[in-house]
């Protein structure tokens, strides 16, 4: 009996056991004292990885914001991912940077896998987009596509993308409309465009924008539980995402926020539950770019 005991103990420190963290990759703000910093935005307190874990698993929709391009973020999602897995069977993935256009190649690349026919060429099979860097995400859809649970498009396709543009639907619900929300999302907008989108493009954008929120808000709702959503950490805001999209739906409960932002970069109580500090890319003047991409406007 003590040897079963004993056993038992054992096997159920195995199965609450969590893999390592990665390590930073980032250059910038190593010697931050945030650096690694979790927090409960609601209390204020300091967590551990294992208490964050412990807190995100109660929750049945779990939304990861990133900074596209800093490594660190999408190392972190992967070790939330498998470190949600340890603690409690995971009903889906779902990424922002899956559109539904793309969701029969990832059904077909989750088959094969489990037949052990995994594709040789990865991003080629689902037709994977140029602008999500591959060797950044390959990894979390590698693993995601190796489990039982379906890895789920959150975004809107292109064709989608142009009519809203064209079209500008209007939005149902009070949440997501308040001029609190829009107003806010119109600066960020201006402001990730340097200024350089004229004025009559904008209410275009913000409709992009919204219905973009509505969807992933949609495909949680109508995913497998308990699910979680990557994506940028702008459309997982509380305050101003996809979260408000999920109150007007009638799902404003059970859903929990964390943001990964870079060490300086502070998140507000109202943007999230929590916020987890990783090392920093050096800046970068991402506006010479959008220069070149809108000539006219300069």
């Amino acid at each position: 009996m003590r040897f079963l005991l004993i056993c038992w103990i054992g096997l159920l420190a195995a199965c609450q056991s969590l893999p390592p963290l990665p390590a930073w990759q980032s250059p910038e703000g190593r010697d931050r004292l945030d650096l690694g910093v979790i927090r409960d935005l609601r209390s204020g307190d300091q967590l551990t990885p294992r208490q964050l874990v412990g807190r995100l698993a109660g929750s049945s929709r779990v939304l990861v914001g990133e900074q596209h391009d800093n490594p660190d973020h999408h190392a972190l999602q992967l070790w939330l991912l498998q470190a949600m897995e340890a603690r409690r069977a995971q009903g889906s993935l779902l990424l922002e940077m899956l559109d539904p256009d793309q969701q029969v190649l990832v059904d077909s690349a989750h088959k094969a896998s489990a037949a052990g026919q995994a594709s040789a060429n990865l991003p080629q099979a689902l037709a994977w987009q140029k602008n999500w860097e591959w060797t950044f995400y390959g990894p979390i859809v590698r693993h995601a596509l190796e489990q039982p649970y379906p890895l789920l498009a959150a975004n809107l396709d292109r064709s989608e993308i142009k009519l809203i543009y064209q079209t500008r639907p209007t939005l149902q619900g009070q949440a997501s409309t308040a001029e609190a929300v829009r107003g806010p999302l119109l600066e960020q907008i201006r402001e990730s465009h340097c200024g350089l989108l004229p004025e009559s493009q904008m209410p275009a954008m913000l409709a992009v924008q919204q219905q973009r929120d509505r969807r992933m808000a949609e495909q949680l709702l109508a995913a497998p539980q308990p699910a979680m959503l990557f994506a940028g950490a702008f459309h997982v805001r509380r305050d101003l995402g996809v979260p408000l999209h999920l109150t007007d739906l009638g799902s404003g409960e059970g859903n929990a926020v964390l943001i990964l932002s870079e060490v300086g970069k502070p998140v507000d109580a109202g943007a999230a539950d929590y916020v987890w500090y990783t090392a920093a890319l050096p800046p970068v003047d991402h506006c010479a770019g959008i220069r070149e991409r809108l000539p006219a406007a300069r």
